[in-house]
Parts: structure tokens; sequence; C-alpha cells
């Protein structure tokens, strides 16, 4: 029988205690992190997944987004936590080999404190979230390190106190910075401190608007009304940018005579608009439900452009503070409208805060939030989607959508949903109960003013029965049907008839 050497299994020993302690110290520093920033752009693992979504290889991003959809995105944070707690492990591994060496009792926690507020504040630039993640490794490690002192050096009880004065450390740090960071996260997570307009005459439009929404939405049990409930929101963001409104500017520049800058104010105190606009994402499966209609009020794009003399050949690109870009022609933006409120309030800060975009008729990933810059292109250039293979500024594509099906007192059955074409309009929706062999016109809510702009559709029938197929679909204001041929969301959004078996 061959027998380890005594020193050698010590050794195998101290390093599973220290791997131990190490994983407990980077738990508490990106709770830490949490405790200081919540899950802002601030916290450690917030950058950490922004790179991931923006370097993936295009084919892992579409099939996150049309396969995983909102699981991808909390596939991405999951992993970016994971990330974010093994950077800070092994600086702690770091801290805790220094300390070994130097042979003194609080250098490797002193160490690994530093570093990791040097690294996370590299990556976040904010510099008390990451003190706050270099206290929480330093706080596990000096646990460790007080509590395995209370014994000899050589003794076996002293690297398991070791991890037990880093998981208790890790503990009691970890809950009350997550309090912490919980009371922090409803701070951040607030409206912005901005009011919206006071204006009698934009504030009785905007009531008048909602109002004529609420009277024209048929009453339809499980179906949203003509004016969204919970809006949609998808962007390219782990945590969306907080953006303060004095400090905010939109800018425009490139191919044009003058650059003027624009405060938030200054927009403000144009003559305002508001408009109902419809949004779909691109990405979503072809009866999904990101697909949302919204009272916006703002101004018209082309009263910040036309001051600066844009050159009318060729195309604009629209950039946020999140990073996000898209291009689009100069002709598409005749139309296009920026917008500070929504249904009445504040612009929310996930909706685009201060400021964002809405281009009639494209798809809603393309409609550029937290808008910074305004900049007119000499030549043809590729959004942030198309670089990965998506055509999300071509037009929306026609879709009737079947979300409710509810059983009237009189044993027909209900059967409901919202029809979207983008600026061509809804002219007419078509239901058929028996798979497709023939069709029935469903009745529409009355049309919203307005160019990009749903309606709701309902139809009542006796049903067979049994089960029984119903598909519907739509007829856009052009007269063109909607497509019967399926296609997937990659890479120009999905197509095709909707339908649903239904037992009865």
């Amino acid at each position: 029988m061959t027998f380890l050497p005594t020193e050698w299994l010590a050794a195998r020993r101290r390093a599973g205690d220290a791997l131990v302690v190490a994983w407990l110290a980077g738990i508490a520093g990106v709770v830490g992190s949490f405790a200081v920033a919540s899950f802002t752009p601030s916290f450690v693992a917030t950058p950490i997944a922004d790179s991931l979504a923006r370097n993936l290889p295009g084919a892992v991003i579409t099939f996150a987004i049309v396969v995983l959809g909102d699981l991808g995105a909390k596939l991405n944070v999951v992993a970016a936590l994971v990330l974010a707690t093994l950077l800070l492990a092994g600086i702690a591994l770091v801290g805790i080999a220094a300390g070994r060496r130097i042979d003194g009792q609080l250098a490797g926690p002193l160490i690994a404190t530093t570093v990791s507020s040097v690294v996370t504040f590299v990556l976040t630039g904010a510099s008390l979230a990451s003190i706050a993640a270099g206290v929480g490794v330093g706080s596990v490690l000096g646990g460790a390190t007080l509590l395995a002192a209370t014994k000899p050096a050589a003794s076996d009880a002293s690297g398991r106190r070791r991890v037990l004065g880093g998981a208790a450390s890790a503990l009691a740090f970890g809950i009350g910075s997550y309090l912490l960071g919980e009371h922090v996260g409803s701070d951040r997570a607030s409206p912005p401190d901005v009011a919206p307009t006071t204006d009698e005459s934009v504030v009785a439009a905007v009531d008048a608007s909602l109002a004529e929404a609420d009277e024209k939405s048929l009453d339809i049990g499980g179906l949203e009304p003509l004016v969204s409930e919970g809006f949609y929101q998808v962007d390219i963001n782990a945590a969306d940018p907080i953006i303060d409104a004095d400090e905010w500017s939109l800018t425009v520049t490139g191919a044009v005579e003058d650059e003027p800058t624009y405060s938030y104010d200054e927009i403000r105190n144009l003559d305002p608009e508001s408009r109902f606009v419809t949004l779909r994402c691109v990405g979503e499966s072809l009866n999904g439900k990101k697909l949302d209609n919204a009272l916006w009020t703002g101004v018209p794009i082309m009263d910040l452009l036309e001051p600066a003399a844009p050159a009318d050949e060729c195309c604009v690109m629209l950039r946020g503070a999140d990073g996000f870009y898209e291009e689009f022609p100069l002709s598409a933006l005749r139309d296009g409208f920026l917008a500070y409120e929504m249904n009445g309030d504040v612009l929310p800060r996930g909706h685009g805060f201060p400021v964002r975009a809405l281009i009639p008729g494209h798809w809603g990933e393309i409609n550029v939030k937290w808008l910074t810059e305004i900049e007119v292109l000499e030549g043809e250039q590729d959004g942030y989607w198309e670089k990965r293979g998506w055509h999300g500024t071509g037009p929306v594509e026609t879709v009737a959508k079947l979300h409710a099906v509810n059983d009237l007192t009189d044993g027909r059955v209900e059967v409901a949903g919202h029809a979207y074409a983008g600026i061509r309009g809804i002219k007419r929706v078509e239901v058929s109960t028996d798979g497709g062999e023939s069709w029935a016109d469903a009745e529409l809510s009355e049309p919203l003013p307005g160019d990009d702009v749903w309606r709701q559709w309902r139809y009542r029938y006796d049903p067979p029965p049994g089960s029984h197929e119903v598909v519907v679909r739509a007829t856009d204001g052009t007269g063109s049907l909607q497509p019967e041929e399926e296609s997937d969301a990659f890479p120009s959004g999905p197509t095709g008839w909707v339908s649903r078996t239904i037992d009865r």
C-alpha cells in the first residue's frame, strides 16, 4: 500500500480551504457591489453581461433571441454573475497567496480589497460600488484569517476555522448587503425626477386622446385595450442607463452645415405633439405578445434636424447612450418622432428617458432609446442589428394575433386579438373556424388617429362539437393579404397565419 506524504495531504487541504474561502469572497464582492449599485450599470456584473451580449457570435445571439426569448437574456445575466464571482474569487486567491508569502495576518485581505476595488472600478467606472465590492472580498478573507488564527497554524482545525470564518463573514456581509441593495434598487427603479408637462392645452389633448382610445377599445376578457396596460421592453442592455436630464444633450453631427446641440428643456419647449404609435418586436414568435401601443408626446425629428441643413442624398445614424445605433434613410425620418412622454407621464427609464426615437412602420428594436446623437452620413453604414445579420430596419410584417378565447353565456365562443401592419394600417381581419376552409369577417375596433397604430378584432361563433382549428389573417390598408407562409423571426421578422386548436 502506498502512503501519501503528510506534507502533501496538508498542502491539498490548505489549497481546498483557500478555494472555498476565495469563492465565498467572490460572492461577497458581487453582493457588496449590488448593495450600493443595485442592478444598474454600476453593478460589477453589468458590464460583463453587456460585453457578452455585444461580443458573442451572431449565431449565438440569434439562437438566444429566436429560441430562448426572455430566458436568453436571463441566462446572459446568470453567466455574467458567475464570471464576476470567478473574477473576484481569483483576486481573493491572489490575496491569500500574498498574505502567506508576506506572513502578515491582514496583508492578504488588504491586498485583495485594494485589487478588487481597482479592477471593479476599471469595469464599471463607479467608485462607491467598486469599494463595496473590495470590502466584500476583504471582509471574508479577514474573517477567515482572524478565526483561523485562534488555533496554531499547523493544526488541522486551523483550515476548517478559516473556512467557517469565511462562511460566517460572507453570510453576515451578504445578508446586510442584499437588504441594502433591495432598498437602493427600489430607489433606482423609481421614475425620473422630472415632472410631465403642465401646459393646459397639451394635457387636455393627451387626456382627450386617452379617453378616445378607452372609448374605442372593445371590452374583451383577456385582451389588452388599445392603449397597452403593460408595454414590453427589449434592448441590448443588462441594466438600462440612468441619465440625469440636466446633464443630457442631443447633438446633430456629420454631413451638416451646422452641429446644433439641444438640452432636455430646449426640446420640451418646442411645440409638442402627441401620437399613438405601436411597436412590435422583430424577434418575437408569430403569436407572441411583444406588440404594444402607447400615446407618445414629443416633437418631430425634423424640427431638430432641419436647422442643421443636412444633405438630402443619404441617411442618418441614430445613437443612444447605451452604445446602440441604427441607420435609417433620411426619408424615413421625415415622419420620425422624438418622444419624451408616454401616456401623459414622463418617459420611463426603461423606455428611453430622457428622449427616444419613434420611426413609423419599423420594428421596435431600431427605435433608438436614450438618444444622444443624430449623425447625418455621407454613405450607407450597417446598424447594430444589421451587423448581426438582421434586417430590422425593413417595414414590419402584417399580423393578426389570436390572444383571447372566451366562452360566452349564450354558448358561443369569442376569439379576439390585435392586428398590426405598421404605416399601412389594418383594413380587414378574417377568421376561419374550420382550419382555413371558409372565412368570415371579424369585428374591428374603430381606428385611432395615426399612421402606425394597431386595431383590436373579435369574432363570435357557435362552436362545432369537439376540437376545431381557428385561423386568423389580416389585410393591410393597401389591400395586401397577410402572407400565409410561415417564416422564423430571423432575419426579417416572423410571418404566417396564426392558428389555434380549440376544444369545446
